[in-house]
């Protein structure tokens, strides 16, 4: 009975979030009955404009190059930020609070915020925005990876301090390949999303099919719209393919 009543207090309490919720951000499904516009705006993306193929190809290519270096030098810095902020490998306890708090920090600014200062610091251009990625991603796998850290094995670990192995060296050799399958899972995760957040970052001038994206809807060529699209599902789709090869072939 105890728990019955408490099943129903949480449905209210939860009811009354979403009540509240839906005013705050004017959510009415009544809206849909003019959904017959969207379908004449979306009418007007096909069919599809090939003359800049190249370009856009191209472009598309820049945004790869973009993701993959934000995502693979954060995950250069994260590894070994990610031993530090772990509390079965960290060096001291201040150490590790640093490390924790260094990382939340990074990891609560948003990539585009990055991408703002650098972009005024540093110019216009693709280098801001892999700076910005880069930035972002340190705090996310940093996380992520001290956390399969903290879940990892310590069998390992004792067995080669036993043999007089250096605790960093232990740690390193023991952990490393137990979680490593789940950090390639991470990495091309967070890769996925840097395709998504450099398109962002093109918005405000960071280079890559993301910019052609904003000046082609900008300027109202739909038709060029619908293959920028069409090219970013193709990049992810693959990035994911990709991402499960290497994790099944690691495994």
């Amino acid at each position: 009975m105890w728990f019955k009543k408490r099943s129903i207090f949480t449905f209210l309490i939860l009811m009354f979030f979403v009540y509240v919720s839906m005013r705050l951000t004017e959510f009415d499904l009544s809206k849909f009955r003019d959904f017959r516009n969207m379908i004449d705006f979306l009418s007007q993306w096909f069919p599809m404009d090939f003359s800049l193929l190249p370009n856009m190809v191209e472009d598309g290519l820049e945004t790869l190059a973009m993701a993959f270096l934000g995502s693979f030098f954060g995950l250069l810095i994260a590894l070994p930020l990610s031993f530090i902020s772990a509390k079965n490998t960290s060096p001291s306890s201040l150490l590790y609070h640093i490390a924790r708090v260094g990382l939340s920090f990074v990891r609560s600014v948003p990539e585009i915020v990055f991408g703002l200062i650098l972009l005024t610091a540093l110019g216009l251009g693709p280098f801001p925005a892999v700076i910005a990625i880069m930035i972002h991603n340190i705090g996310v796998l940093g996380k992520l990876i001290s956390e399969l850290i903290e879940a990892s094995d310590s069998g390992p670990q004792d067995a080669m301090k036993a043999v007089g192995a250096k605790k960093w060296f232990a740690y390193f050799f023991s952990i490393l390949p137990q979680i490593w399958p789940n950090v390639l899972s991470h990495y091309f995760y967070r890769f996925e999303v840097a395709i998504r957040t450099s398109l962002v970052l093109g918005f405000i001038g960071g280079g890559g099919i993301g910019q052609r994206l904003f000046n082609d809807f900008k300027t109202f060529q739909y038709s060029s719209v619908s293959l920028d699209v069409l090219i970013i599902m193709i990049m992810v789709i693959a990035v994911d393919f990709l991402g499960s090869y290497v994790r099944n072939k690691v495994i």
